[in-house]
């Protein structure tokens, strides 16, 4: 039981820093029917979703969730982490934006590998509102 705590550990971890490395990535349409690969790719396509509220810049929510080899949520995903705002409606709209985002990008379009390796694993995005650059 311990070891598994501990696979269950070094498994959030590594995804929360495959996320951080989103940034970077290639622009990905929600609802794409590329097939997804790496996990890096499963990222992209759920934020591809994702349009957090006006005014929730700083506000940060990591999701706990898994999902089964053909890309469809297994259960119902926890929030594991929150950093919200003073102002209560703003938060819920925060919030009720990840949700959506999830229910928007799944199910994914798993390819076969990478439906057979992330299949029942926990995985755990972290979405965290950003300033846009002025154009």
């Amino acid at each position: 039981m311990k070891m598994s705590l501990i696979k269950v550990a070094v498994a959030a971890i590594t995804l929360t820093l495959a996320a951080a490395g989103l940034a970077s990535a290639q622009e990905r349409a929600c609802r794409s029917t590329d097939p997804v690969d790496t996990i890096k790719e499963m990222f992209v396509a759920i934020f591809a979703c994702w349009e957090p509220p006006v005014g929730s810049d700083g506000m940060s929510m990591t999701l706990t969730f898994s999902i089964r080899r053909d890309g469809t949520l297994i259960g119902k995903p926890r929030t594991s982490y929150s950093q919200l705002g003073p102002d209560d409606g703003l938060n819920k709209a925060f919030v009720a934006s990840v949700f959506e985002a999830l229910d928007k990008a799944l199910p994914l379009p798993l390819s076969d590998s990478m439906g057979g390796a992330i299949a029942g694993r926990m995985l755990a995005p972290r979405f965290t509102a950003t300033r846009e650059s002025p154009t």
